[in-house]
C-alpha cells in the first residue's frame, strides 16, 4: 500500500466526548497554528461521553475498562477509490494483536472484530479527501477489554475478560496493535483480509431492503463493496449498511 514507518505520538486523556472528535479538533488547531498536521497521533481515553459507531450507533463502555482510541495517519498516494485498504489494515491489526490472546477471531464485513458470534470491537473510519487522493484518515476503535457485563440493548457484545477470565493490560495491547498496523500499511493485505472474514465459507442468512435471503461471500471490491452469491446463483453487490448479517 504505502510505507508507513510512523513515529506514533501516544496521548492518554481521562475523558472526552469522542476520541475521533478530539483528534479532529487537534488537527484543526495544529493546521491553523502550523499550517500542517503531523501524522502518527494516537489518543486513548478512559471514558467517552459520546462514543459512537457508524451512523447513529452508540458504543457502550464502562469507565476505565476498555481500549478506546483513535489515530491519525496521512496515507501517501492512496487514491480515494482504494480507501478500503485502510479499513482492512486496521481490522487485521486488531486481529493480529488479539490473536496473541484468544482464538476464533474473524472480521465481520466491513470492519467489526468478532469472537465467534460476539462483537469484540468496532471501528469508525473518517477520511478527508484532497482531489482524488486521501489527505488524511482518522481511525477510531472501541475494543471491549476488561468489561465484565454489558447493559445496553446491543445484541452481542463480548469482552476479552468474558472470554479469558483475565485482566488485560490495555496500554500494552494498544502498542501491539500499532506495531501490527505499521507492517500492514506497507503490505498487500487483501488475501489476508478475505481469509479472516466472518462467515467466509458457506451460505448464511442476510437481509436487505427486499427481505431475507441466503447467500455466500464471493469477494470484496477495492472500494469496499461486498459481493454475495445467492442460492439462485445471482450476484448481489452491497455498500455498507445496504445489507445486514442475520446472527
Amino acid at each position: 500500500m504505502y510505507l508507513c514507518n510512523v513515529n506514533w505520538e501516544i496521548i492518554h486523556i481521562d475523558e472526552t466526548d469522542s476520541t475521533n472528535q478530539w483528534l479532529k479538533d487537534r488537527r484543526t488547531s495544529e493546521s491553523l497554528t502550523n499550517g500542517r498536521v503531523d501524522e502518527g497521533q494516537v489518543v486513548w481515553t478512559e471514558y467517552q461521553t459520546a462514543g459512537r459507531g457508524c451512523g447513529t450507533n452508540r458504543w457502550e463502555s464502562e469507565r476505565g475498562k476498555n481500549l478506546l482510541f483513535s489515530l491519525l495517519i496521512s496515507p501517501e498516494y492512496l487514491p480515494a477509490n482504494k480507501q478500503f485498504q485502510l479499513s482492512m489494515a486496521i481490522s487485521l491489526a486488531l486481529v493480529e494483536a488479539l490473536g496473541q490472546l484468544v482464538g476464533d477471531l474473524s472480521i465481520k464485513w466491513p470492519n467489526d472484530i468478532y469472537w465467534r458470534n460476539g462483537k469484540l470491537a468496532g471501528i469508525l473510519i473518517e477520511n478527508r479527501l484532497q482531489g482524488n487522493l486521501i489527505k488524511d484518515c482518522i481511525m477510531g476503535v472501541g475494543l471491549n477489554v476488561n468489561q465484565r457485563a454489558f447493559h445496553s440493548d446491543a445484541p452481542n457484545p463480548v469482552s476479552l475478560w468474558q472470554i479469558t477470565g483475565q485482566e488485560t493490560d490495555r496500554e500494552q495491547l494498544l502498542q501491539e496493535i500499532l506495531k501490527s498496523l505499521d507492517v500492514l500499511l506497507a503490505t498487500d493485505i487483501k488475501d489476508r483480509y478475505m481469509k479472516m472474514l466472518y462467515r467466509r465459507k458457506g451460505f448464511h442468512p442476510y437481509t436487505d431492503k427486499d427481505g431475507v435471503f441466503m447467500a455466500e461471500i464471493v469477494g470484496v471490491e477495492d472500494d469496499g463493496h461486498l459481493l454475495l452469491n445467492d442460492e439462485d446463483g445471482l450476484q448481489r453487490r452491497y455498500a455498507f449498511k445496504e445489507v445486514q448479517f442475520i446472527i
